[in-house]
């Protein structure tokens, strides 16, 4: 019988340092085609939105995910997703498991690749716009690759963004404040239009896009987009990225083409990664989170 995977064991088996060497291996391996994906297919209904994310290479599977912006302030998440595994060779079910959880620390584990490899070495202030799901995963996540002295959060609900920053440790600031001379700046909102401005960030600073994966959606502003502009995908921000293509921004290159040296890493310049998300990303992380089960088995 195909096993199911609670959102409790998928969080018991997914360790942080993994997960981020997992996410900077398949976005090489992407970027040089040992990945088949296609776009994800998206419906919309009763003001959500349903998405099938296929992906075949090392691993097999797909993601079945919901976007119900609706449900903020209920006792149901915005997110919830279901990711089924396959063996590639044989084509045999290998598992089902809640991708909730997955969608959120593979996001910000990404994140966390394109601030390892963009991000200057010596960055110590982070910025999160937004105080809900994604900047929580990113304020565990990011700090595994940058040591961070300072930290700052906003929210357009400012009740909320205070009671993260108290909950995480954190400071609340108004906007442009939080922005100006933050050395990495995280995107994390439904917002539909744009709310940070490129007249606000410091030169070399990195921002981590991962909101806006909608062609009509926008988080970033003209004059963020007229940076180095790095994505996951050519084809998924050239389809799906409002960001991209409303500002008509020309992407330097994939993340993954940066890891693997096809692409010289820019330097001395201010980089913004626009993140998708990615089938391929949510099967390597189903297929982490199966190995460690299968090896807890074997104790």
């Amino acid at each position: 019988m195909v096993h199911y995977f609670e959102e409790t064991e998928v969080r018991e088996r997914l360790r942080v340092p993994d997960l981020i060497a997992a996410m900077r291996r398949v976005m090489m391996e992407f970027s040089t085609g040992k990945w088949q994906q296609p776009l994800r297919g998206v419906l919309a209904q009763h003001g959500g939105f349903f998405g099938v994310m296929p992906a075949s290479g090392e691993s097999m599977g797909i993601k079945m995910v919901t976007y119900y912006p609706g449900n903020a302030g209920t006792a149901l998440p915005t997110h919830m997703a279901v990711i089924a595994l396959f063996d590639p060779r044989t084509g045999e079910p290998l598992a089902l498991m809640d991708g909730r959880y997955i969608t959120e620390m593979r996001t910000a584990a990404v994140s966390a690749v394109a601030t390892d490899a963009l991000a200057a070495g010596d960055a110590k202030v982070l910025t999160l716009i937004g105080a809900g799901v994604q900047a929580r995963s990113h304020l565990e996540v990011l700090p595994h690759v940058r040591a961070f002295a300072e930290v700052r959060v906003w929210n357009r609900n400012w009740e909320r963004a205070e009671r993260f920053a108290r909950e995480n440790g954190i400071k609340a600031m108004p906007l442009e404040a939080a922005v100006r001379d933050a050395d990495v700046v995280v995107t994390a909102t439904s917002s539909h239009e744009p709310i940070l401005k490129g007249e606000w960030l410091k030169k070399g600073a990195h921002v981590n896009a991962v909101g806006a994966a909608r062609p009509h959606w926008r988080e970033l502003d003209d004059a963020v987009m007229a940076n180095v502009v790095v994505v996951d995908s050519y084809q998924g921000a050239q389809s799906e990225s409002g960001d991209v293509i409303l500002s008509g921004s020309t992407p330097y290159a994939e993340l993954g083409e940066i890891l693997n040296g096809s692409k010289p890493t820019p330097t001395n310049k201010t980089t913004v990664f626009k993140s998708l998300g990615m089938a391929v990303q949510d099967v390597a992380t189903a297929k982490l989170v199966y190995d460690a089960a299968k090896w807890k088995t074997r104790e």
